[in-house]
């Protein structure tokens, strides 16, 4: 069956079962992230959602709980931006000696305010890419053969690339929103070199999610949330609604048609194509796949971490 932008988690796994496999999904304890773990505990997943505090994991729980009775379900506090706390999260998660089949690396922080994580990394490239980076090398152990990890971008990679020659933006004054673009390239070059790397062990995508209200644009000025919103409505871009956000991160972690796409950068449930006038909002941008500068980014993130893939 053919998928689109309007397609919702729950008409992606149509007849699809996960009865005996685990899901793992960061940042889900509201938005995409709960949705994510939601609809795939939906069709007999055991899942871990991650949060930043044992309060907000408590709370997901107790709302997942209370639409799926009979799923399996627990949490683990998780901060990507501080390299302790994701050291720690692994570990606990290595040490259950559960396989994992589905890693959605869904967590995220969007056009904050400069800043550093605990480790004095840029705000977003720290959290957003670094962080998971750390986050699936930790759990390169308990990863299933054939595991599908499947790690969010977003079409603002668009606005600009990833400068590897200045990761951690101290050369440049820093951009909100370029900072994001930067860290959301970042996102896009991690999941295919990983697919470069280790595709013999591991099914690596990136998706798009579309654009979709939720609690990642609390940082971003209401005035530039309404021109960004002008912006969407003159180019015929629509807001998603959770669960139509959420279908593509859904559909890469169990479709079947993706077998043959190791490393592809997903949107509206499609396999995305380069960017036109057509598909501005769902294409790629001419720099998403630079093999070149994915794997100085690898290195850089590598040396920056001290964390390398086993």
């Amino acid at each position: 069956m053919a998928f689109n932008g309007e397609s919702t988690t729950d008409d992606v796994l149509q007849g699809i079962r996960l009865d005996g496999q685990h899901a793992v999904v960061t940042g889900a304890t509201g938005g995409l992230g709960i949705e994510t773990a939601r609809a795939l505990a939906s069709v007999g997943a055991s899942v871990t959602i991650t949060g930043r505090s044992a309060e907000k994991i408590d709370a997901a729980l107790a709302t997942l709980r209370t639409q799926l009775p009979e799923a399996q379900l627990d949490g683990e506090e998780l901060e990507l931006a501080s390299q302790a706390s994701i050291a720690a999260a692994t570990k606990r998660i290595v040490s259950r000696s559960q396989p994992i089949h589905l890693l959605i690396n869904n967590a995220g922080v969007m056009m904050c305010p400069e800043g550093q994580t605990d480790d004095e990394f840029e705000t977003q490239f720290g959290t957003n890419h670094l962080g998971h980076f750390t986050w699936t090398a930790g759990l390169m152990p308990a990863l299933a053969p054939n595991a599908r990890v499947v790690t969010l971008s977003s079409g603002a990679h668009a606005f600009g690339t990833c400068d590897v020659d200045d990761l951690n933006w101290q050369k440049r004054d820093y951009d909100p929103r370029l900072a994001y673009a930067h860290a959301k390239t970042a996102n896009l070059w991690f999941a295919s070199e990983l697919q470069r790397r280790k595709g013999d062990r591991l099914h690596s995508l990136s998706v798009h999610p579309g654009v979709i209200q939720t609690d990642l644009s609390r940082h971003v000025p209401q005035a530039l949330m309404e021109a960004m919103r002008s912006s969407f409505e003159e180019r015929g871009i629509q807001m998603k609604s959770v669960p139509q956000g959420a279908a593509t991160s859904v559909w890469a972690a169990t479709s079947d048609d993706l077998l043959e796409h190791g490393g592809a950068y997903l949107a509206d449930c499609q396999v995305a194509e380069p960017m036109s006038a057509e598909n501005a909002a769902s294409g790629y941008a001419p720099w998403a796949y630079d093999t070149e500068n994915a794997g100085r980014l690898w290195t850089e993130s590598e040396r920056l971490t001290g964390v390398a893939f086993r």
